[in-house]
């Protein structure tokens, strides 16, 4: 039923859409609406499957580096088999082929969409295939695993219950439908060299 109401990402729609979602009597999240009203004209809804973080930033960042080709070329480097990328997944004690996660059909034809400035229909359409949008999701939870594993010693810091990193990547990081925290957020924005901003309704 999750997957018949909610597409993997919606089209643009309008940031007032979220009046709809809140009781108008709950002031804190009316405000917060229009707090946000002050800085985005739009927003995205993504399918709520645990996979919702890595899809809502995989295709953002997809459709910024249509407008920036620089950014384009610079981000390249992470989709090809490059020694950055090596570093990293040869850290995941997965049973993956380092050349598969590097040229992956599919992650390469997003990638190629994007350098050819295909219309922004034409990329949201090829992201809501579940084949191409699915491995992108694996692509991206595997570039976390290993910036975890790589800067054990700084995360470490933030788990809890006793778990090793390798422990936290297999359980919580690396299996599809698992929901995301701060430590994910800040893992992938520090292997790809981005800046992620969170905005919190509550």
């Amino acid at each position: 039923q999750i997957a018949v109401q909610n597409p993997l990402v919606s089209e643009r729609l309008e940031l007032s859409e979220l009046y709809k979602e809140y009781a108008e009597d709950d002031h804190v999240y009316q405000e917060k609406i229009k707090d946000l009203l002050q800085k985005y004209s739009y927003i995205r809804k993504t399918r709520p499957d645990g996979n919702c973080f890595y899809r809502a930033f995989g295709f953002a960042h997809l459709e910024a580096l249509l407008e920036d080709g620089q950014e384009l070329q610079r981000c390249v480097c992470y989709t090809g088999v490059s020694p950055q990328l090596m570093e990293l997944i040869e850290r995941v004690e997965r049973r993956v082929c380092v050349c598969d996660i590097g040229v992956s059909p599919q992650l390469m034809e997003l990638i190629e969409r994007v350098e050819r400035r295909v219309p922004l229909p034409e990329l949201l359409a090829a992201f809501n295939e579940p084949a191409t949008s699915d491995y992108l999701v694996v692509y991206l939870r595997l570039l976390t695993s290993g910036c975890l594993q790589r800067h054990r010693r700084f995360f470490e810091q933030f788990l809890e219950g006793g778990r090793s990193i390798k422990e936290f990547c297999q359980q919580e990081v690396e299996p599809m439908c698992k929901e995301s925290d701060h430590i994910h957020i800040i893992a992938l924005a520090r292997a790809l060299h981005v800046s992620i901003l969170v905005e919190y309704m509550d």
